[in-house]
């Protein structure tokens, strides 16, 4: 078995901020994470096998880099034996796609080789793939794989083979033991790990849909609402688009958002939608608890797109930063759900 560790000086915000951002967007309050990337030699569980295992891990004072590269088959209980083993001073893990793939295939090899998985223990897991992955249309992203979210930070392109192209340069190596191929092999995993503290830093976007921002100033043309929001961390990426009726835009710790009124009026929406009955005469939602008393003919099972209320954008809602927060938590990640 081929082990490797160093240094990561560069890519990886420093510990404070990444316990910072597992309390706020994740609810973890000892965070002590291991980001960690594995290869393997397909996509099954049953009959590919896992081949390394790379993973990142602050220690004292700065983030190392450790990967464990089995050179056979028959060394795959290493790998896993190292890992969990590693695995056992920190509070929980980070990967991309790793609920759907990495863990499950991980446990699945646990137990093909009769060993005790890490993962029974309570180890809360942030899959950045699904916690990013509302960012999709606010980013204008074709693809939601992890070069493209480190290509719109605007991150060198990456120097090594594809995961794909790493099965087969890997079954070659096995028979020849060329050092160019192992240089490959632990090369793109190295970048994955790499990338994943690169993209970490676009948790800060999430603020967005999480309410964590104070409204700065407010405007209203007539036709037209304009709120200018101050967030708490700075986002690593500049954004600006367009939904039915409205425009956002953010750079840093600003985003400003434009909501074209009707009459004057706006609608408020709400995200427990199923608590909801929509009244078409109306167009307007009530809640079940009170449209129970209508005729079924008059309401309708409320959905994400029905479930508002009107109001009128006055003066006193341009002067209460309350009313325009509540406005916003309900109502933002609605319009940054329809981003086209």
């Amino acid at each position: 078995m081929i082990v490797k560790k160093l240094p990561i000086l560069e890519d990886f915000p420093h510990l404070d901020q990444v316990q910072k951002d597992g309390k706020n967007h994740f609810r973890i309050s000892q965070f002590r994470p291991v980001f960690y990337d594995i290869e393997t030699t397909g996509l099954s569980r049953d009959s590919s096998f896992l081949y390394l295992i790379g993973a990142a891990a602050w220690e004292k004072d700065g983030w190392s880099l450790y990967q464990w590269m089995g050179e056979n088959a028959e060394e795959e209980p290493l790998l896993l034996e190292n890992f969990s083993r590693f695995l056992q001073d920190y509070s929980c893990t980070v990967q991309y796609n790793g609920d759907a793939f990495d863990q499950p295939f991980l446990e699945a090899r646990y137990r093909y080789r009769g060993m005790a998985s890490p993962f029974q223990r309570e180890l809360p897991s942030v899959d950045l793939y699904r916690s990013l992955k509302p960012l999709k249309r606010l980013l204008k992203l074709s693809h939601m794989r992890q070069p493209d979210l480190e290509n719109r930070l605007g991150s060198s392109p990456r120097k090594y083979c594809d995961g794909g192209q790493c099965i087969r340069l890997y079954s070659r190596y096995v028979k020849n033991r060329d050092s160019f191929l192992l240089e490959e092999i632990l090369g793109h995993n190295e970048e994955d790990l790499l990338g994943l503290g690169r993209i970490w830093k676009m948790l800060s976007c999430l603020n967005l849909w999480e309410g964590h921002y104070q409204v700065s100033s407010s405007n209203f043309t007539g036709e037209s609402l304009r709120l200018s929001l101050l967030l708490p961390e700075e986002m690593p990426v500049s954004f600006s688009a367009q939904g039915e009726g409205f425009a956002i835009e953010g750079s840093g710790t600003q985003a400003t958002l434009s909501v074209r009124t009707t009459n004057g009026k706006l609608r408020q929406y709400y995200s427990n939608y199923r608590d909801y009955d929509y009244i078409p005469s109306e167009d307007t939602a009530m809640p079940k608890i009170l449209s129970v008393c209508l005729d079924r003919k008059l309401r309708k099972k409320a959905t994400r797109d029905t479930c508002y209320t009107w109001f009128s954008c006055s003066g006193s809602f341009l002067h209460s930063p309350e009313q325009q927060m509540e406005y916003l938590r309900h109502t933002l990640p609605y319009l940054l759900h329809t981003l086209r």
